[in-house]
């Protein structure tokens, strides 16, 4: 399965020699512990003043409702998911070129959460291969309880500050590499012992949560807030920022595919053929692109081994395999790229491709 972690670490606060990574980045650690002393098992703090923990005055006849009336009001409040994510914009640009630039460089993308937040990211995570034919390596989901907890939860294991930053040593998670720590009350000492590794190894750290930075900080490079407002199921983070949350995801990693130059134009150049559908729009794409027939589109695909970015390549340049390959590697990753350093093109606008899924 992908990139799902496991438990780690004790109940109890270790000293910050005793941490993974021993004594390095101590400072920035020992910062956390002193604004977060209490985030530790029963000793959790209050919460009530957090945004997502406040009760919406939108719902407080909810279980009165006629359902009509319940579904209406759902459906009008998720509109605030859209506009929080816009309101990240910013944020979330500066995050996909982040990223984009390190990963380019050999680096890793890591989603680190508990719950529901743990296993959006999971979820993010997961799609990346078939969507972009990306190592399953390449971008991991990490939860809190492992693969366990992606169907019972086990929210208690979030309780444990130590065992983020132990999950993502056992998966070798290093300073080339980028963290988003998922939490979306901003509290979850799992998330923040894992964003203030991070830190401390000189990794990218980013923070993703649905409170403001005024009710919350987190140590993080790139602060990514989606105020979704209170629940309509008061403290249910699954609702509106669950949403909020992966939509930030989706556009997190599409983003950075699309500077890794696994799209061109529109289109999933990189799409794994894997199964009947796939292979369907992988052949819709090379005629879509290329303007050939779905019997040379399927001889194409066949002759690049199932790579439509490199059938794409070989028919706007009449290279063999090998010879795409070799320009690939030269004037890559991008396909767009490639195509210029040849001197060919793609002789087909493309035409939209179906909404079917």
């Amino acid at each position: 399965m992908t990139g799902i972690a496991g438990p780690q670490g004790t109940a109890g606060p270790q000293s910050a020699a005793e941490r993974p990574g021993g004594a390095h980045g101590t400072a920035v650690t020992a910062a956390v512990d002193a604004s977060l002393a209490s985030l530790s098992g029963a000793q959790l703090w209050s919460r009530g003043h957090l945004l997502t923990e406040q009760a919406n005055a939108l719902s407080a006849d909810l279980d009165q409702l006629a359902t009509a009336d319940l579904v209406e009001l759902f459906c009008e409040n998720e509109r605030r998911t859209q506009e929080a994510v816009a309101a990240a914009a910013p944020q979330l640009a500066e995050a996909v070129d982040a990223i984009a630039a390190r990963l380019g460089r050999g680096g890793r993308l890591f989603y680190l959460g508990a719950g529901t937040s743990g296993r959006l990211g999971v979820l993010d995570a997961a799609e990346c291969p078939p969507t972009f034919c990306s190592p399953p390596e390449l971008v991991q989901g990490v939860l809190a309880g492992g693969a366990a907890a992606l169907l019972r939860s086990s929210e208690g294991l979030e309780d444990l500050f130590e065992a983020g930053p132990a999950d993502l040593q056992a998966r070798g998670f290093g300073p080339a590499d980028c963290l988003v720590g998922i939490a979306a009350g901003g509290t979850t000492p799992y998330v923040l012992g894992g964003l203030s590794h991070a830190k401390a190894i000189g990794a990218l750290a980013i923070a993703m949560a649905c409170v403001p930075t005024d009710q919350v900080a987190m140590p993080c490079d790139i602060d990514i807030r989606l105020l979704t407002g209170p629940e309509l199921l008061t403290g249910s983070t699954r609702l509106k920022a669950g949403t909020a949350t992966k939509m930030a995801l989706n556009i997190l990693s599409t983003g950075v595919m699309v500077r890794l130059g696994k799209v061109y134009g529109n289109r999933m150049v990189d799409v794994a053929v894997t199964n009947a559908k796939l292979e369907d729009r992988a052949l819709r794409i090379l005629a879509d692109l290329a303007g050939v027939s779905r019997q040379r589109g399927s001889e194409l695909l066949r002759q690049a081994e199932g790579s439509v970015r490199l059938a794409l390549l070989m028919a706007a340049s009449g290279l063999e395999l090998a010879a795409a390959r070799e320009a690939m590697a030269l004037h890559g990753p991008g396909l767009r790229s490639a195509l210029a350093a040849l001197g060919a093109q793609l002789p087909a606008v493309a035409a939209p491709e179906s909404t079917a899924s």
